[in-house]
């Protein structure tokens, strides 16, 4: 009854309510920068922002530009850093330290590092210049969030009853609230590897090397007794499946800003309802002789910081994070409250509690809060760091494999750059009872690489009038390369300039034609195209084109923290997998030869060598009559056409199988191909 209600509002006001060209919602930096290019683009357009901020997490704490290639950023996304260090320029703007001693003072174009209240004024600015209507403080109605008429939306509507019409929508949102409502197909949470072809996916207890816990630490409420159950913070017994799929969500923090200038520092303060029980994995992890310092702090102008999470115990409030994507206003605020409770009591903790080493106590007491940062939220930032939120599932998914360069999109809209980048996602006990963070990722693709337009754009058939810069169509582990906010200024721009080419043909966001949105992103300074410097494109041998029996590592069954890897050559297929020198004993490679005619075959192993690999690979062949095992040098060049080396020859059935491990082994282990030569 009410969707009926407001339909006829919206009809019946349709003469007093205007309609907008362009209707953003979500005021991110993609928000912002796409609602300012189409108003210079001569539309009108509205802002609704559901905050009372512009420019989301640049502008609330994350001052530390994620970049992983500055050459990558054109457009307004890098005029937006330009006039960062144009403001900087000014010696008035420097009060706690002199330009010259800022070691982020680089002699470029732009400046990558700034205090919260700098980009937050920018963006206002921006706004303002370009006379960019915003409406603060409007939130989507969760319940009737936008009016559709067949693909198209009508009207967006928000709590207050307000509803803004328009003839193009942008959902510019870190949850993705909007492309919900419009009924566009969407994920949460993490894809098991195989529904892409990916490595990276999925659980991944092997490759969570990194914010680890590097002492064993006593999980249980009562030391050594597991009846008492888990300590606050650890999620359960079992990890999961290595690289199955499940909808957990990474974990969030808020960055903060903080400072050791003492006349601009407000202590930590201890949060209202502080629980002691909260921090005892912190506190166990000093006792057992951990005393790293567990956050990370890039300097910012006037002495200030971008803080962020670092270590085994840290701002990352694991597993905290899993329902605030779909979650209703009250279940986000929730967890928004529960997020700062856990990251004020962490930092009051480790410079107030008696158990905290002193040592500790003493580094983490020259910092605290910077008086002149978010004055309207108690000196604490506005805004959680959502690092994932909904997925759009779109008819181009950005994948693992775009990242490093395997696929490729023929309609970019802009390039990523930065590590296929996951924080943790969950925290558990293992076998052996020692505390495991799981989830961690960080592997870097193989240059900057081109995002589809058509990862941009709901799949056809879906909502046929809006674009989704920030919550694109993307794996979970493409996503954390993608999800860097100058990507986000510059995917809110293509939208925009999408937005108004579909307008101008009068035609469908998905019926744009790609060649003149190019030619327009191009004119507008955008970089579509990497021309720098890029990974040599070693040899690479089709399988099709060898003799016998040939299985490619695609095609093994791999157990272990395998990655995929195009980086030294020759090899078979697209590429082959490395177990990253990593837990060793723990990664096996399977290659099953399905014989069907049993006889003598000659077996050989696909490799690239190089300095880095192990001179130690045992690898097992399954014969007719038992395993034989053989060790490969990996180290020194393949003996045949520098791709194979000869296992021997043997009698084979139907049960052969070739498998590769990285038992005991004193470097990088390389699974490529297997061959099987009838003899």
């Amino acid at each position: 009854m009410r969707a009926i209600i407001i339909l006829c509002l919206v009809a019946l006001s349709g003469h007093a309510q205007p309609v907008f060209d362009v209707v953003v919602y979500g005021g991110t930096s993609a928000g912002v920068v796409c609602a300012v290019k189409a108003a210079q683009l001569g539309r009108s357009v509205v802002l609704v922002n559901p905050t009372h901020h512009v420019g989301g997490l640049t502008a609330s704490g994350l001052g530390a530009t994620d970049i992983g290639n500055k050459r990558a950023i054109g457009g307004l996304s890098r005029s937006f850093y330009r006039r960062i260090r144009e403001r900087y320029s000014n010696d008035a703007e420097w009060k706690y330290q002199r330009r010259d001693q800022f070691r982020g003072w680089r002699d470029e174009d732009a400046l990558w590092y700034f205090e919260p209240h700098v980009a937050q004024e920018t963006f206002a600015a921006m706004l303002a210049e370009s006379k960019v209507q915003v409406e603060s403080g409007e939130r989507l109605d969760l319940e009737y969030g936008c009016v559709m008429d067949g693909t198209r939306i009508v009207a967006l509507v928000t709590e207050s009853k307000r509803h803004w019409r328009g003839r193009m929508f942008v959902d510019a949102t870190y949850e993705g609230d909007l492309l919900a409502k419009a009924g566009v197909s969407y994920h949460v949470g993490r894809e098991p590897c195989a529904r892409y072809g990916e490595t990276l996916n999925g659980v991944q207890t092997l490759r969570s090397v990194k914010h680890q816990f590097v002492k064993d630490v006593d999980p249980f409420v009562v030391r050594n007794d597991p009846r008492s159950g888990l300590l606050f913070g650890i999620q359960g017994r079992k990890a999961g499946r290595e690289r199955s799929g499940d909808g957990k969500v990474q974990a969030y923090n808020f960055r903060l800003c903080l400072t050791d200038v003492p006349e601009n520092r407000v202590p930590f303060p201890k949060p209202d309802g502080y629980d002691a029980s909260w921090y005892e994995l912190l506190i166990r992890n000093f006792e057992a002789g951990d005393l790293r310092i567990p956050f990370h702090s890039i300097a910012m102008p006037n002495r200030k910081t971008d803080t962020n999470n670092n270590h085994a115990v840290s701002t990352d409030f694991i597993g905290m994070s899993w329902a605030w994507p779909e979650g209703d206003y009250a279940t986000r605020a929730r967890l928004f409250d529960l997020h700062r409770r856990w990251q004020q009591g962490l930092f009051w903790t480790m410079a107030n509690h008696p158990r905290v080493p002193e040592s500790v106590r003493r580094r983490v007491s020259r910092w605290g809060l910077s008086k002149d940062e978010f004055i309207q939220t108690g000196n604490w930032p506005h805004e959680l760091y959502v690092r994932e939120g909904r997925r759009m599932i779109a008819a181009t998914v950005m994948t693992e494999l775009h990242c490093l360069g395997v696929h490729r999109c023929d309609d970019p809209v802009g390039l990523a750059a930065y590590n296929m980048d996951s924080h943790n996602v969950q925290r558990w006990v293992d076998s052996d009872g020692r505390v495991r963070n799981e989830g961690d990722i960080q592997v870097p693709p193989t240059s900057p690489y081109p995002i589809s337009y058509r990862s941009i754009v709901p799949a056809d058939g879906e909502c046929s009038n809006l674009l989704v810069p920030v919550c694109l169509s993307a794996s979970h582990i493409a996503y954390g390369s993608i999800r860097m906010e100058p990507v986000f200024m510059i995917l809110g721009e293509s939208a925009a300039t999408a937005a108004d080419l579909a307008i101008r043909g009068a035609t469908s966001v998905q019926g744009v034609r790609y060649e003149a949105l190019r030619a327009r992103l191009l004119a507008a300074g955008q970089v579509l195209e990497w021309k720098g410097t890029k990974p040599v494109r070693q040899r690479s041998i089709d399988p099709e084109n060898l003799e016998g029996i040939v299985v490619d590592d695609r095609d093994a069954e791999l157990e272990g923290a395998w990655a995929p890897s195009a980086s030294v050559g020759p090899f078979v297929g697209i590429g082959y997998r490395h177990d990253g020198n990593l837990g060793k004993g723990d990664a096996n490679a399977s290659f099953e030869l399905r014989v069907t005619t049993p006889g003598r075959y000659e077996i050989r192993l696909a490799y690239s060598a190089n300095p880095n690999r192990a001179t130690n690979v045992p690898v097992t062949i399954r014969t007719a009559s038992g395993n034989v095992t053989r060790t490969v040098n990996q180290r020194t060049a393949a003996p045949i056409d520098r791709t194979w080396v000869s296992l021997g020859t043997h009698t084979l059935d139907a049960s052969a199988r070739v498998i590769v491990s990285n038992r005991a082994t004193d470097g990088y282990v390389i699974v490529d191909a297997v061959q099987a030569l009838k003899r």
